[in-house]
């Protein structure tokens, strides 16, 4: 019994893990997905929050059920042998540009919240990616497992020091503060769910294939997808408290400033965890790639793509997310709703 507890919880972290990626962390995806749409961003939140526990879920049974060793054999199963090339080639480019736009986001953290060189923090990203990656996976499966906690942790002391004592009147200014006159809202929490399940997937469907236990795989679906509700739903409340964040590239980090240095400091550090994080997990996922496509050496594919995504990050971590996370938003739709409408495979 214990023993699937802990499995459960690890399944439910790794999910997290996967989808709280820079924008995420940084609070600036929030914002544009969802606090720029006051009330009705609440409400898409919780939409978001739906789809994140039914889909995740249905991903990783899937994947159990059809033995699928990586996303390329799910894409098969949901679109055929044609389909499901293009979708993987599709698939394999939105990972290559999430990525650089995590490479801009450690540049984003050293420029505007330590004074530092954007070019030094992405180069620092790239060296210690580097190092990380030649020798495996090992060492971010432990940094993911030590992020998840800290992360939720630092959402709830966030919101709870911005409205304990005064939860009324401040909830009631959020709600008003920002109104959408746009229908936008209305499909935020679709691009903003399947642009994070389709990048998700690379994790997602080897860990349904390896677990294959369905209770365990629920369960940690469910708390997973709920997980991501309440970090998505406290970071909404406490960044629309503060509207005037909205314009830096961390504007959760703007708020964690109103707490002292110390914590400040402690909140960088989290999130440049979060971002090296994601960024050594998703450069190890396309070197292979690579490497079985063009037969190249390991360290020269790596060196390949740490190279491609270095001159794409250099458009800017705020522009990079705002454009592309709702363009690859949208064009996800269709994978979306092909996973809610498919039938699961038989046992």
């Amino acid at each position: 019994m214990a023993n699937q507890v802990f499995s459960i919880l690890l399944v439910a972290a790794t999910y997290i893990g996967t989808v709280v990626g820079a924008g995420f962390a940084t609070g600036k995806e929030i914002v544009a997905f969802f606090s720029v749409h006051g009330t009705f961003g609440a409400i898409g939140i919780v939409i978001t929050g739906f789809l994140f526990i039914i889909i995740g879920t249905k991903i990783m049974i899937i994947s159990a059920r059809i033995g699928a060793y990586s996303y390329q054999e799910l894409n098969i199963y949901l679109f055929g042998e044609k389909g499901g090339k293009v979708v993987n080639l599709f698939m394999f480019i939105v990972v290559i540009c999430v990525t650089s736009v995590m490479l801009s986001g450690a540049g984003a953290v050293f420029r505007e919240q330590l004074g530092l060189s954007f070019q030094l923090g992405i180069m620092v990203t790239i060296i210690l990616c580097y190092l990380v990656v030649l020798k495996g996976m090992k060492g971010i499966l432990a940094i993911n497992s030590y992020i998840v906690p800290i992360m939720i942790l630092f959402s709830l002391f966030v919101f709870v020091s911005i409205f304990s004592g005064r939860t009324d009147g401040l909830i009631g200014q959020v709600m008003a503060s920002i109104q959408t006159q746009s229908w936008e809202w209305i499909i935020s929490p679709f691009t903003y769910s399947s642009f994070n399940l389709m990048t998700a997937l690379v994790v997602l469907v080897p860990l349904g294939n390896e677990i294959r236990d369905e209770r365990i795989l629920k369960w940690g679906g469910f708390i997973g997808g709920l997980g991501l509700f309440f970090i998505l739903i406290m970071s909404h409340f406490s960044l629309s408290a503060f509207p005037a964040t909205f314009n830096y590239d961390i504007p959760m980090a703007e708020i964690v400033k109103l707490f002292g240095s110390m914590i400040h400091v402690f909140f960088l550090i989290v999130i440049f965890g979060e971002i090296f994080n994601t960024v050594a997990g998703n450069v190890f996922g396309i070197t292979r790639q690579l490497k079985a496509a063009l037969g190249l050496r390991y360290q020269y594919a790596v060196l390949i793509i740490l190279f491609v995504i270095f001159i794409i990050s250099q458009a800017g971590y705020g522009k990079l997310l705002t454009v592309l996370y709702p363009l690859f938003g949208y064009l996800g739709l269709f994978m979306l709703f092909l996973l809610i409408f498919k039938r699961m495979p038989e046992k």
